[in-house]
């Protein structure tokens, strides 16, 4: 029984209906027993929900019942879930015997699709976790490449690339990405950086809130060729910290101006309401002077800001 996908005709993207992974429906709906059940053997995600999801869950089917019922498949012996975890988890601690399922026959490979659809598309997993589930899908398991799974999931080859891509990190800056001190842009900026300044990087990029531009300008200002003893490092052995900190002022002094100049113009719009038109001349060109000696200065932070260090040889 073949997987029926289908057909992306309006965008090269578009997110796949969970439906649309299914078979043609040969499923059936039945009163399962709950200790007959087990977790995915496959399961695409290492936790699930927190304590207070899993109790406003728990409380919801309290209250209203099992508004859909779970997803497993037949195994040798009992069932397993593929869709469904949380509800499961929720039903199995309001102590039910039983629980409704819909019953399909499916392939270790199309459960697991399921699953990590279902994920991606609630958007439950965090980036590693995904990660995770892709090369697991990818490399470990083989079932299929990276344009294949992109086109699954409904997610761009970029976009997997990527996310398999931060599992090259060290777990300390993994853990980072997990509880969004880093996101993933930042993270992929670092996987191309020498282990030795890697920790340095992330450091400042998390306590400067640096852009991918800066982060950027950042590696190229400290780019000076392998350092002494680090085989394929390209970052010399500079003030990275310094070098930070000068941005963040930069960052500072900018927005600074730019507030002063929106201060400026604010007084424009005055002037031509409450000055006549003989003295608002005078008034305004002194104005406009500021503007123009503003942007001067905001000229000047942005060049201060990419200079580069004067590293000596």
């Amino acid at each position: 029984m073949k997987l029926c996908l289908t057909t992306w005709k309006t965008h090269k993207y578009k997110k796949p209906d969970i439906l649309s992974l299914e078979f043609f429906d040969t499923s059936i709906v039945e009163q399962i027993e709950m200790k007959m059940i087990r977790p995915s053997q496959f399961s695409v995600r290492d936790r699930f929900q927190s304590r207070c999801e899993h109790d406003s869950l728990t409380e919801s089917i309290k209250e209203h019942g099992l508004l859909q019922p779970i997803l497993i498949r037949p195994l040798s012996q009992g069932f397993e879930i593929i869709a469904g975890h949380r509800r499961y988890q929720a039903c199995k601690s309001l102590r039910w015997r039983f629980i409704t399922s819909k019953i399909r026959e499916m392939s270790d490979k199309q459960a697991f699709e399921i699953q990590l659809t279902e994920n991606i598309q609630r958007k439950s997993m965090d980036p590693i976790e995904e990660a995770e589930a892709f090369r697991k899908y990818v490399l470990d398991l083989g079932w299929g490449g990276i344009s294949e799974l992109a086109r699954k999931i409904g997610k761009s080859e970029e976009y997997v690339s990527h996310r398999i891509q931060l599992l090259k990190l060290p777990d300390e800056i993994r853990s980072q990405i997990g509880v969004n001190k880093l996101n993933v842009s930042q993270a992929i900026e670092l996987t191309n950086v020498p282990s030795g300044r890697i920790f340095e990087l992330s450091n400042q990029i998390i306590e400067g809130g640096l852009t991918i531009k800066e982060i950027r300008d950042l590696k190229a200002s400290i780019k000076h060729g392998p350092i002494r003893g680090t085989g394929d490092d390209h970052f010399a052995d500079c003030d990275l910290e310094g070098i930070a900190k000068k941005v963040k002022f930069a960052k500072k002094a900018s927005l600074a101006l730019k507030v002063t100049l929106a201060r400026v113009d604010a007084i424009i719009d005055e002037v031509e309401v409450t000055i006549g038109p003989d003295e608002r001349i005078e008034v305004i060109n002194f104005l406009m002077g500021l503007r123009l000696k503003i942007h001067s200065m905001i000229d000047e932070t942005i060049r201060f800001k990419n200079l580069k260090p004067n590293i000596s040889g």
